[in-house]
């Protein structure tokens, strides 16, 4: 499957892959109204200024034989606190069309990434995962990523949720 840098005009794709898996994966997690008010149109306009940014993020796209986005990463130096900026980047968003989950888009795009990260001479990356999103800790830790200890409480849609911060070595 096609893996590339995404260009501006992808982000009403971004957009909507990134609101359809909000939808799906955090259902059991989110109130129902938070995630049913998620808006394709705000999302892109997000988006569109985040691929034209000066320091814009990178992001990789999966699509399909036809050129249709089904995931996206998001990945970036690390921002926050706990480690030093240079040698550790964040994988801040990895998303797929509910429809394409157990298809292998979600592991190919996260290998893409997780070498893309290792070729920008990164040394070990870290990302966020709601403590009760059980599909996605167990496809992170699938590819070798493991919950570092660290725990932050997080206000999303109304609700406070835990978030595990894993990490993951690029060079063994």
């Amino acid at each position: 499957m096609p893996i590339r840098e995404a260009l501006p005009e992808d982000a009403a794709a971004v957009a909507s892959v990134h609101v359809l898996s909000w939808r799906a994966a955090y259902r059991d997690l989110l109130p129902a109204p938070y995630l049913a008010a998620l808006d394709v149109e705000e999302r892109a306009a997000a988006w569109r200024v985040r691929l034209t940014a000066a320091d814009r993020p990178t992001v990789l796209v999966a699509t399909d034989a036809a050129g249709r986005v089904l995931a996206f990463s998001c990945f970036r130096a690390w921002r926050g606190e706990g480690f030093e900026p240079g040698p550790t980047a964040e994988l801040a968003a990895l998303y797929a069309l509910p429809e394409a989950w157990g298809t292998g888009v979600g592991r190919a795009l996260l290998t893409a990434s997780t070498e893309a990260l290792a070729a920008a001479g990164f040394r070990t990356a870290a990302l966020w995962v709601f403590a009760g999103n059980a599909r996605g800790r167990r496809f992170y830790e699938a590819a070798g990523w493991r919950p570092d200890g660290e725990v932050v409480r997080e206000e999303t849609g109304g609700r406070v949720l835990d978030e595990l911060r894993y990490r993951r070595q690029l060079f063994t």
